[in-house]
């Protein structure tokens, strides 16, 4: 009987307390350990035993793997149930506090990675990507005067050409290195750019104020690309374009070694599925072979509703 192993599985106040931080966000071992205070070998009992009772998900990603609470099913109806208390338990706000300011360490280490990486952004780009040509990827969709918005546009080549082709460009970026640097790429050419720091998850931008987005090779550096997506839908308008660009699922640990890749690509079911969750109806999804043996999936989809 389902009920009786969830509540057998939660009779232990560390495994509450995991599934508290596990509701609200996906976290590798590493992660967890550190959000919890304990030795590894613990913490990987624990997570067996949520994970068997069918209250937690796994993902394996290369050589890590990544675990959240049920999403759906039995499971989730389970955790739901429990949401109000959970949520009115003070060691428990406590513990999402901690975590919080966790991550938000992280993402500050993040940006002061991007601010250091900012100057040769281009090259590094490049030892993927090679001459792959973005912009006639892109083609019709942009129209002049349709406001284009680059979501986390570095150093700012994309959304330079996209103003050729005579969109009004919007570029948003966390790293206010890669921001200044597509600022003095403009400025030499004399044009104004509308230039806002933010993160992605939470856009510095109206409902409805694009009517293209690109999120070009951003996506693996992101927690969660899924909650982007749907914040992505929030600022396009109905029947506007939403282009992203990343790699295929791979292996290759060297992308989160040298370049501080979260995910090591995404499949284009899991892209596709993220993007119907959102209101998307994904049009068309291309291949293009990249360098060191990495294929770049492009997906092109429409806000539908």
């Amino acid at each position: 009987m389902s009920l009786i192993s969830y509540f057998k599985s939660l009779s232990d106040e560390t495994r509450l307390r995991m599934l508290n931080l596990l509701m609200h966000h996906e976290l590798n071992v590493n992660e967890i350990v550190m959000a919890m205070g304990m030795g590894q070998s613990r913490i990987s009992r624990h997570l067996k035993i949520l994970t068997d009772s069918g209250l937690l998900t796994s993902r394996r990603d290369g050589l890590w793997v990544f675990y959240r609470a049920a999403e759906n099913g039995k499971g989730r109806a389970f955790i739901d149930a429990l949401g109000y208390l959970l949520k009115t338990d003070e060691e428990l706000t406590a513990d999402l506090a901690a975590l919080r300011n966790m991550i938000q360490e992280r993402s500050f280490e993040k940006t002061s990675f991007f601010n250091a990486i900012a100057p040769d952004w281009d090259d590094i780009k490049s030892e993927i990507l090679g001459d792959m040509d973005v912009v006639s990827i892109l083609g019709t969709m942009v129209k002049k005067g349709d406001v284009a918005a680059d979501l986390g546009c570095g150093t700012g080549d994309l959304l330079l050409a996209l103003h050729e082709q005579g969109a009004r460009v919007m570029g948003i970026d966390k790293s206010p290195m890669m921001l200044d640097i597509t600022r003095k790429r403009f400025a030499e050419k004399g044009i104004d750019a509308d230039l806002r720091i933010g993160e992605l998850e939470h856009l510095p931008m109206r409902d409805g104020e694009a009517d293209l987005a690109v999120i070009n090779m951003v996506l693996h550096y992101l927690p969660s690309p899924r909650r982007v997506i749907a914040e992505t839908a929030r600022v396009l308008n109905m029947g506007s374009k939403l282009v992203i660009i990343d790699l295929e699922k791979h292996d290759n640990e060297e992308m989160r070694r040298k370049y501080e890749h979260r995910w090591l690509g995404f499949n284009r079911d899991e892209m596709t599925r993220w993007l119907d969750e959102a209101g998307f109806v994904t049009d068309e999804v291309t291949q293009y072979k990249a360098k060191q043996g990495m294929t770049v999936n492009i997906f092109v989809a429409k806000k539908g509703r």
